[in-house]
């Protein structure tokens, strides 16, 4: 199914949507996906995080009960360097233009600057290949 949705293998981005400071900002790519009927912005996509993740605050704005995750044993260290332990992990399908994905999504209770980390175990499973060209 991901074939369909990569099948040029390539996200591509136009000049408009740039932020005002142009092609030398240095912000994160965000998206917006639909998820158990709820559109959702501010979803990260890191290559360089190792686990894909889910705030509990998440969760609780989409009304999604607590029973559905499932306990683990994960530990990690967040962007700031601390250890944490997460909560647990939870299945959720994501659409992303006509393709829905099935991600299985650390549980953390902690404040973050988005509402899902979308990090290499989905970048992988897609088949995506994150690159910026250079231009020299």
């Amino acid at each position: 199914m991901a074939e369909r949705f990569f099948a040029v293998n390539q996200i591509s981005f136009s000049k408009n949507d740039l932020p005002s400071e142009g092609a030398a900002h240095n912000k994160a790519i965000h998206l917006t996906v639909k998820c158990e009927g709820y559109y959702v912005k501010r979803v990260m996509v890191d290559g360089g995080s190792g686990v894909d993740i889910c705030p509990l605050s998440t969760l609780q704005r989409m009304e999604i009960g607590t029973e559905r995750i499932r306990p683990n044993n994960v530990c990690m260290r967040a962007f700031d360097g601390i250890k944490r332990d997460t909560i647990g992990e939870i299945d959720l399908i994501l659409t992303i233009g006509p393709v829905d994905f099935k991600v299985t999504f650390q549980v953390l209770d902690m404040d973050t600057s988005y509402k899902f980390l979308l990090g290499r175990p989905w970048i992988h499973a897609v088949g995506v290949v994150p690159s910026t060209p250079i231009k020299w």
